[in-house]
């Protein structure tokens, strides 16, 4: 067992360098998922990527314009397929789902990516931030009880995006996982992400349509990306939380709470959600 596991980290390593040696000689990519987290982005990448006219990064989350920049670009390319390979009408994507939250992303892909075709999945803010919530419990992140967490979650951000601004080097923890509400103003997060592409850059998807109908919003996603349509075997669901019912005094509150934002949100794309 020794002998096949060390077998299996030098042929990893082995991988590792030989994409790392050839990064300048590799795809950037076509399409980027940005988010949301907790809006079924896990679900959609693994459809795409069985697509045969996909060829997937070396992982969903590269997470390079967020926690990985300081990598510099050939580490970014080194997670994509050779441009040799890119024949046919194939394109190479990844989904990151951090990048639409974080305050530089947006600038930093826009620099290096101006074209690429930007993929956003919006979840109920209500919803998202529960399932998002019981993400950070069951990987041990989060021991507060969700009432607690969206009281204390202004303390806990405190301060925090302004380090973020003022070092850009700076990974908050607590920005990335405490965010419960915060990632829900949507509108205020896609205004910058406006601001540096054209519309036409985006698809946003309504995640509860795509939970409904997986193969509908594939479709769209293959015409987006100008790939034939295709369906896989099954739209088996990836990543899928389970956890009791929220409080039905908590949902109000937050229903009341982001609805504003969501109203605003509805003007910016000029669509309702149905979220009210």
């Amino acid at each position: 067992m020794k002998n096949k596991s060390l077998a299996r980290r030098l042929i990893i390593k082995g991988a590792t360098l030989f994409r790392r040696a050839t990064a300048p000689f590799r795809s950037l990519p076509d399409f980027i998922i940005i988010g949301v987290q907790r809006g079924g982005t896990t679900s959609l990448y693994n459809y795409l990527v069985e697509h045969p006219n996909i060829i997937p990064s070396v992982v969903k989350e590269v997470h390079f314009f967020d926690l990985n920049y300081f990598r510099g670009i050939n580490w970014y390319r080194s997670h994509f397929p050779l441009n040799a390979s890119k024949k046919g009408g194939k394109v190479t994507g990844e989904a990151s789902p951090y990048y639409i939250f974080h305050p530089h992303a947006a600038k930093r892909i826009s620099k290096l990516l101006p074209n690429v075709k930007l993929i956003v999945m919006l979840r109920n803010p209500v919803s998202r931030a529960y399932s998002h919530y019981w993400h950070e419990v069951k990987n041990k992140v989060e021991t507060l009880s969700f009432e607690e967490a969206i009281e204390k979650e202004k303390e806990r951000l405190e301060g925090e995006l302004e380090k973020m601004m003022q070092d850009e080097n700076y990974n908050s923890f607590n920005y990335q996982h405490f965010s419960y509400l915060a990632r829900g103003i949507y509108v205020e997060q896609l205004r910058r992400w406006f601001s540096l592409f054209p519309r036409s850059n985006f698809l946003i998807i309504r995640s509860e349509d795509f939970y409904s109908n997986p193969e509908k919003i594939l479709h769209e996603v293959e015409d987006f990306l100008g790939i034939p349509r295709w369906s896989p075997e099954s739209y088996k669901v990836f990543n899928r939380g389970k956890y009791p019912p929220m409080r039905e005094e908590t949902k109000k509150k937050l229903k009341e709470l982001f609805k504003p934002y969501n109203e605003e949100l509805y003007k910016l794309l000029n669509r309702n959600m149905g979220w009210d």
